[in-house]
C-alpha cells in the first residue's frame, strides 16, 4: 500500500446515519425490538429531607398489568460504596426531592404511569437546605475542583497589586441552575439472561457505563454489554452512568423480563444533574491604558450532600488574560438537592461569563476598546505556569471576528445608539476552553476484497463523530471513504472514553490512526502484500503514547461578536447578530464542525436571555420543570448566525492535529450577548438572565 493520501479529512461530508435518522431505521435506546418487553416507570420523592416510613404498594398493583413495585425494601441489592448517587432503592434515607425511591413495571406503559401515581409513600421529614448564598454557613473549601484541578492558586500579591491599580473593578455576578434537556430523555432497555446483563442505554461513553454497573451489581466487566449506538444529545448530562440504566437493571432482574425505562421530561430537572448556580466575585485591577497587573476571582457553587462536584468555575481565568499577581479560589456548599454535573463547558462556561463580562467593565472604565483590551492583556505564555503554549490564537480570533462582524465603525458610548423605537449595542467576548485526549483502542480489519473495517467504542451524541472517524479511518488506511466502514457505540468493541470534555475526537482519531498505521504495516508484511482470506486485524491502544505526553498548557480559543437591539419603552431584547471565529486545531468535517459552533453558541444565547431554573425553597424543587416554563432560545430569537474558523497547526496534540470544539462555542458566547445589551442600553445587568424587567428598573450603569 502506497502512503496515505490526505483527502477525506477536513472535507465537508453528511452525517453517515443520517438517512437511517431521518426515515426511523435509527434505533435509540427504548426503540430496538425486544420480545417479552415490559416497561418501568420511576417514582420520585416528595419530601425534601427525611426518611421513608412506609411504602404501600397496594394500590398499584391492583391494576391490570401491573407486575411489581421496586423500593428499598425488596428491591436487588447493589455493591455500597460505588456511587452514591446510584445506590437506588436500597434505603430509606430521602436527600433531596425528586430523588428516584421506586419504580413500577407493568405489562403497558400506560399502566406503568398510572400505577407509579398509585404508590403511597409516607416520609418523617426532616428541616432542609436548599439555597446557594455567599453567607451560608456550611461554605467550605473541596480539595479539588472538577475534574482534578486545585482548588485554589495564588501568583504574586493580589492584594497589594489590587490597593496599587490606577483602574479596579470589582464586582460580583450569578448565574442561576441550568438544566440539561436532550431530546432524547434519558432512557433504557435492560434484559438479563444467563447471568449477563445487556443494556440498550442513552449514554455518553458506554465503556464507563459497563464499568460502572459491573461494579454496582458485582459482576466481571465482561458479563455487561451496554450498547449506544444512536444517543439524542447529552451536554453533559449523560457523561457517566445514571439512574435511568441502574432503575432499568434493577427491574429487569427482579420480574426477569427485559424492561424498557425512560424519565420523563420533568424528571431530568435534578437527578441526572444540572449546571450549578454559581456567584462569582471579579477583580481586575489595571493601569490606565487597561493592561492588568491584578485578577482575582472567587467562586461558590453548590452541591449535595450525597457526592461532591465541584465546578470548575474560576479555572477559566488562570490562564485567560495576563496579570503578574494573581489569586483564584472555589467554595462550596453542600445543600439538601440533587448532585450537580457537567453541563456543555463546565466551568469555563460560567467562569467566562463572569471574567468576559469584567473584562467589558474594565474595558469601559479605561476608556479603551474592548477587543483592544484583550489583545493588550494577551500573555506570551500561560500566567498560572509560565509554561509557553502549544499554540494561542485568541488575538487572531479577535482581530479576524472584528473584521468580519465591522467593528471598527462601533460608537464607544453606551445607549446613544437608535433605530426608530430600538436603542443598538454590540458587544465581544474572548473564548477558550483545554485541548485535551485520553487513551482508547481501536481495532482494524483487512478484508481479501480491498475493504475494510474499522471498530472503536467511540459515542455518537449526535455531533457527527463516527462520521468523522470514519474520515480520519479513511486517511489512515491510505483508501477511499467508499472502501471503509466504521463501528462505534457499543462496549464490546475496544474500549474509549467519553463523547465530553472536547476530547472525544481528539482521543478516538488517535487511536484509529494508530490501528490504521499497524494494519498498513501488517498488510506490507503479509507475502506479497496480500491480505490473506481470512483477513487480517490488528488492534491498538494508546494508553502509553497519551501517559508520555509532556504536560502543556494547550487551548482551542474564539471571539463572539454580538449585536442586539433592545425596545426602549418595554426592554424587550432582540438578537440581530451573532458571530463567532474560532481556533481548534484541524477541523475534520466542516459540515458537523459548523453545527458544533452554532449549537453552542445557540445556548450561550439560551443561557444569556432565558434558561434559569427557579427554585421552590419551601419544597427544595424546581418549579419550571418543563419547556413551557423553562425557556430556551428559538429561532426568532437570533436573525443571523455564523461561526468560523482559522488555520491552525498544532504539532504537540495528537496525530489527528484536532482541539475538540464541542464546549468552545458556548464559552464566552452569553458575556457577549450581555455586553451589547450594556452598550445598547447603558444598563448593567450582572445576574443572569438578562431579562425586560432588570433593564427598566435599573439606572444605566456609568
Amino acid at each position: 500500500m502506497s502512503a496515505p493520501p490526505v483527502g477525506a479529512v477536513g472535507r465537508e461530508h453528511p452525517r453517515l446515519e443520517g438517512r437511517d435518522k431521518v426515515t426511523g431505521a435509527a434505533r435509540y435506546a427504548v426503540e430496538y425490538p425486544v420480545e417479552d418487553v415490559t416497561y418501568g416507570w420511576s417514582v420520585p420523592a416528595t419530601a425534601a429531607r427525611g426518611r421513608i416510613v412506609r411504602v404501600d404498594p397496594a394500590p398499584a398493583l391492583a391494576l391490570p398489568g401491573v407486575l411489581d413495585v421496586l423500593h428499598h425494601g425488596n428491591a436487588p441489592r447493589l455493591t455500597p460504596g460505588v456511587d452514591a448517587d446510584l445506590f437506588l432503592l436500597q434505603e430509606p434515607a430521602v436527600h433531596y426531592r425528586g430523588q428516584f425511591i421506586a419504580v413500577v413495571v407493568a405489562e403497558t406503559i400506560e399502566a406503568a404511569r398510572e400505577a407509579a401515581r398509585l404508590v403511597r409513600i409516607d416520609y418523617d421529614t426532616e428541616p432542609h437546605s436548599t439555597v446557594l448564598s455567599e453567607h451560608h454557613p456550611g461554605l467550605y473549601r473541596p480539595e479539588k475542583v472538577n475534574p482534578s484541578y486545585p482548588t485554589d492558586t495564588t501568583e504574586g500579591d493580589f492584594d497589594a497589586g489590587f490597593a496599587a491599580a490606577e483602574v479596579r473593578v470589582d464586582a460580583t455576578y450569578r448565574t442561576p441552575a441550568y438544566h440539561n434537556n436532550p431530546m432524547e430523555p434519558h432512557a433504557t432497555t435492560a434484559r438479563w439472561q444467563d447471568g449477563r446483563l445487556l443494556v440498550q442505554d442513552s449514554n455518553q461513553g458506554s465503556s464507563p457505563v459497563q464499568a460502572t454497573l459491573a461494579e454496582l451489581f458485582g459482576l466481571p466487566r465482561e458479563a455487561v454489554r451496554v450498547v449506544a449506538e444512536h444517543v439524542g444529545g447529552g451536554f453533559g448530562s449523560k457523561g457517566s452512568a445514571k439512574a435511568a440504566v441502574v432503575l432499568a437493571a434493577l427491574a429487569a432482574r427482579q420480574v426477569d423480563r427485559p424492561v424498557r425505562l425512560a424519565l420523563t421530561r420533568q424528571q431530568l430537572f435534578g437527578p441526572i444533574g444540572y449546571r450549578t448556580p454559581t456567584i462569582q466575585r471579579v477583580r481586575l485591577g489595571a493601569d490606565a491604558d487597561g493592561r492588568i497587573a491584578a485578577v482575582c476571582h472567587d467562586a461558590i457553587s453548590q452541591t449535595s450532600t450525597l457526592t461532591e462536584f465541584a465546578e470548575q468555575t474560576a479555572v477559566y481565568t488562570r490562564s485567560m488574560y495576563a496579570g503578574r499577581h494573581r489569586r483564584t479560589t472555589h467554595r462550596l456548599v453542600g445543600l439538601d438537592v440533587p448532585t450537580p454535573f457537567w453541563m456543555r463547558a463546565p466551568g469555563e462556561c460560567p467562569g467566562a461569563y463572569a471574567l468576559e463580562s469584567a473584562m467589558d467593565e474594565l474595558a469601559t472604565a479605561c476608556g479603551v476598546d474592548p477587543v483592544e483590551l484583550r489583545i493588550r492583556n494577551d500573555p506570551a505564555v500561560d500566567p498560572g505556569t509560565g509554561q509557553p503554549f502549544s499554540s494561542r490564537n485568541l488575538a487572531a480570533c479577535l482581530r479576524e471576528g472584528a473584521r468580519r462582524f465591522g467593528w471598527a465603525d462601533r460608537d464607544p458610548t453606551p445607549g446613544v445608539r437608535r433605530d426608530g423605537r430600538w436603542l443598538v449595542g454590540t458587544g465581544v467576548a474572548g473564548a477558550s476552553y483545554p485541548a485535551r485526549s485520553t487513551a482508547a483502542a481501536a481495532a482494524a480489519t483487512a478484508a481479501p476484497d480491498g475493504t475494510f473495517e474499522v471498530r472503536i467504542n467511540a459515542t455518537d451524541i449526535g455531533t457527527g463523530a463516527r462520521t468523522a472517524l470514519w474520515q480520519v479511518a479513511a486517511d489512515a488506511l491510505g483508501v477511499p471513504v467508499d472502501r471503509v466502514v466504521i463501528r462505534v457505540g457499543d462496549s464490546d468493541l475496544p474500549p474509549a472514553g467519553v463523547a465530553g470534555g472536547s476530547m472525544g475526537t481528539a482521543s478516538w482519531s488517535w487511536a484509529v490512526i494508530r490501528a490504521g498505521e499497524a494494519l498498513r504495516e501488517r498488510i506490507r508484511g503479509a507475502p506479497g502484500g496480500a491480505v490473506p482470506a481470512e483477513g487480517l486485524t490488528v488492534e491498538v491502544s494508546t494508553a502509553d503514547e497519551v501517559r508520555a505526553q509532556p504536560a502543556r498548557p494547550r487551548y482551542a480559543y474564539g471571539a463572539h461578536f454580538v449585536q442586539v437591539r433592545v425596545d426602549a419603552d418595554t426592554g424587550e431584547i432582540r438578537v440581530g447578530r451573532m458571530l463567532g471565529v474560532f481556533t481548534a486545531g484541524r477541523v475534520v468535517n466542516p459540515t458537523t464542525a459548523r453545527s458544533q459552533l452554532i449549537g453552542g453558541m445557540t445556548m450561550g444565547l439560551s443561557m444569556a436571555l432565558h434558561e434559569e431554573g427557579l427554585l421552590d425553597e419551601r419544597y427544595g424543587d424546581w418549579v419550571n420543570h418543563d419547556f413551557a416554563m423553562y425557556h430556551v432560545s428559538v429561532c426568532a430569537d437570533v436573525e443571523r448566525i455564523e461561526a468560523y474558523w482559522l488555520p491552525e497547526e498544532d504539532s504537540e496534540l495528537n496525530p489527528a492535529g484536532v482541539k475538540g470544539i464541542g464546549e468552545i462555542g458556548i464559552v464566552g458566547s452569553a458575556a457577549a450577548v450581555a455586553n451589547a445589551v450594556y452598550h445598547a442600553t447603558g444598563v448593567r445587568v450582572r445576574d443572569l438572565p438578562v431579562r425586560l424587567d432588570k433593564l427598566l428598573d435599573r439606572p444605566p450603569t456609568r
